[in-house]
């Protein structure tokens, strides 16, 4: 007893400790304010001295326990870099004010007609973006001459830098005296500069070999340890040198500002054995970058969301209205349409292959009433996190973009996605709608990567190729403590991407292979409504796999096709109980219609005879994704607890 006593003491200690340390970094943390009517040179700490751009959000150091509260009815165009809280308090990003949610927007708006040049023929492209500042590199053939240019060789690799002179240009010459083995065993790089954080910066030179080669696309980086990239270019695949000379452009976005900017090419397995690169007339200047497509483009949204554009992969496929193709190369998008797109289209947003939100590597942070629409890339994406929490957040429009680059036509886009190591994770009262991919995911591709404690919580998906992805690879990962729960799914495959997809689905559960080690995954009290292809789809999960799925207490319905495939084992609704007889799971579960209100109207409410009202596993929430308290005998299946229902 003595003993159960002290440890009652200890833990007693150790939660107090905790309580005290939370309390303390809640009250030294700041809140501060977003607004378009604000200034970056404010303090930001109330409504009336706000700050103004996400670049201000971006580049301010945040403390755990801060909140970060954008205005609502105001819109921010880019990317969101979050800051990371603690144990003591994460940091927020939040609402104030009254009105529409704020809106984060991935997306480039091309509205005006002299945004759009004529190529005839019905075809439309953007302006490449024009230079705007000073050159930023030392000019050759000044007094200093290569003096602003630098060598670097490791590992044995060896080459020598000169400066060529002609009749007409002078260029700078990397002789390759040995390879090495990787493209950074020989380094050429110019001496320091520096860049704004959010400009966009055009690399522009021509370039010549005498040997055949592949140049990789130069790297905007730090000067310095620890080596990190500064800046990013939609532009991935090396590009071929001959012994004719070349023009090369390339744009870059930087995510930060630095004076120790440095701009390197990567020789060191480019170039063969006593091989002459030359470079000549390079230039790195600044260029306007509030319209620049600095990333492949994923979707195009038209007219508030009437209609979406059809992204092709070759410029000959571009013959109907409203197809488009996206040169990487150049960062200017083409588009097939009988007139003038500006004149023809009211609105036209242009979604950029990059996250609304960038969360690689970030832990202990809140995400609450915000809006995330029309990105290229995930809503919210990032490997190697942990404690997230995303509440009552909307995401429409999500994905598309390619993500390989080149001549492989893979697209992607989810709209909430934990990549890599993830845990102790909630998503609960989220929208989902008209996502490319995954509405909600958690993924892996390891080696020995653990995914846990994530819970997916009293969301409504609708219009989206997949309402929740699960896999992890290969069999040394592990998944436990997966949690999908009191969710509401509609139309699995009835979203904008569905036809252009090469792969087009539909599926609300969509289990690839995994051969991780999986225990306590919880699929729980949700409405699986409609799928073009799969309700449940897990044509590869070993048995002991499939027996590591807690199922009960779902609702399902999908009067046509095969509902459910597990193995080689195809079940279509009228099956529901053979399905249930060979697996032994979901005894309370439902196959039926869940009756909403008004579905063609996305209202997801319950009607008073639904078979989900009652029908769920207990009281096991205290209310449903807008606040109602969960009345009766148990709560409703889905996410929406029934108004009748509540007044018991």
């Amino acid at each position: 007893m003595e003993c159960e006593q002290h440890r009652l003491a200890l833990l007693a200690s150790g939660l107090s400790a905790v309580l005290l340390g939370l309390m303390a970094a809640r009250a030294s943390a700041m809140d501060y304010y977003v607004s378009k009517m604000g200034s970056d040179g404010n303090d930001g700490r109330t409504a009336e001295t706000a700050w103004r751009t996400l670049g201000k959000v971006n580049t301010t150091d945040l403390a755990p326990g801060d909140v970060v509260r954008f205005q609502r009815g105001g819109l921010w165009r880019g990317q969101l870099k979050p800051r990371c809280g603690d144990d003591t308090a994460p940091i927020t990003y939040a609402a104030y004010g009254s009105g529409d949610k704020p809106r984060l927007l991935g997306s480039v708006v091309k509205n005006r007609v002299d945004d759009w040049v004529s190529e005839g023929g019905n075809i439309w492209r953007t302006k490449e973006p024009e230079t705007i500042a000073a050159e930023l590199l030392r000019p050759l053939g000044s007094s200093e001459a290569i003096s602003g240019w630098r060598i670097y060789a490791e590992h044995g690799a060896s080459a020598r830098l000169e400066q060529v002179a002609s009749d007409t240009s002078i260029s700078f010459r990397v002789e390759c005296l040995k390879p090495g083995d990787g493209g950074s065993d020989i380094q050429c790089y110019a001496v320091p500069f520096s860049i704004e954080q959010g400009k966009a910066y055009r690399l522009a030179f021509r370039a010549k070999c005498t040997a055949s080669a592949k140049l990789a696309v130069p790297v905007l980086m730090r000067s310095g340890a620890p080596w990190n990239a500064y800046g990013s270019t939609g532009f991935r695949e090396a590009v071929p040198l001959s012994g004719e000379w070349a023009t090369f452009t390339f744009y870059y976005t930087a995510f930060i500002a630095a004076d120790d900017a440095r701009l390197t090419f990567f020789l060191g397995d480019a170039l063969p054995a006593n091989a002459s690169l030359d470079i000549g007339d390079i230039s790195l200047r600044e260029c306007r970058g509030d319209e620049f497509l600095c990333n492949d483009v994923g979707n195009i949204i038209f007219d508030g969301e009437a209609s979406c554009g059809v992204k092709v992969w070759k410029t000959c496929d571009l013959d109907a209205q409203d197809e488009y193709w996206y040169d990487e190369a150049r960062h200017v998008l083409k588009l097939y349409s009988a007139d003038c797109p500006a004149t023809r289209h009211s609105d036209i947003e242009c979604a950029i292959r990059e996250h609304i939100i960038d969360q690689t590597g970030c832990h202990h942070i809140v995400y609450e009433n915000l809006a995330l629409y029309y990105g290229g890339a995930h809503g919210i994406g990032g490997g190697s996190t942990h404690h997230i929490t995303v509440r009552d957040c909307d995401f429409g429009f999500i994905g598309g973009g390619d993500q390989m680059g080149g001549d492989r036509t893979v697209r992607f886009g989810n709209g909430i996605e934990f990549w890599g190591t993830a845990h102790d994770h909630l998503v609960e009262r989220c929208r989902l709608w008209e996502i490319y991919d995954a509405a909600l995911t958690n993924q892996s591709g390891g080696p020995r990567t653990p995914q846990y404690n994530i819970v997916y919580r009293g969301n409504v998906i609708w219009n989206s190729e997949y309402s929740f992805e699960y896999w992890n690879r290969p069999e040394d990962s592990e998944t436990y403590n997966i949690r999908f729960e009191h969710n509401t799914c509609f139309n699995a495959g009835s979203g904008w991407g569905h036809a252009q997809r090469p792969d087009p689905s539909g599926r609300h559960l969509c289990f690839y292979t995994s051969p991780a080690r999986a225990r306590e995954i919880y699929v729980l009290d949700n409405i699986f409504c409609g799928a073009l292809a799969n309700a449940f789809y897990a044509p590869k999960w070993p048995r002991p796999a499939l027996d590591a799925l807690v199922m009960d207490h779902n609702c399902w319905f999908q009067p046509e096709g095969d509902m459910i495939l597990f193995e080689e084992n195809r079940y279509p609704m009228g099956a529901f109980t053979a399905y249930q007889r060979d697996y032994g799971k979901e005894p309370h579960s439902l196959a039926a219609d869940p009756r909403f209100v008004d579905a063609k109207r996305w209202d997801f409410h319950l009607q008073a005879d639904s078979p989900c009202v009652d029908a769920g596993n207990g009281p096991n929430t205290a209310t449903d994704m807008e606040g109602t308290p969960v009345r009766g005998a148990a709560s409703d299946i889905g996410a929406y607890e029934n108004l009748a229902d509540s007044a018991k």
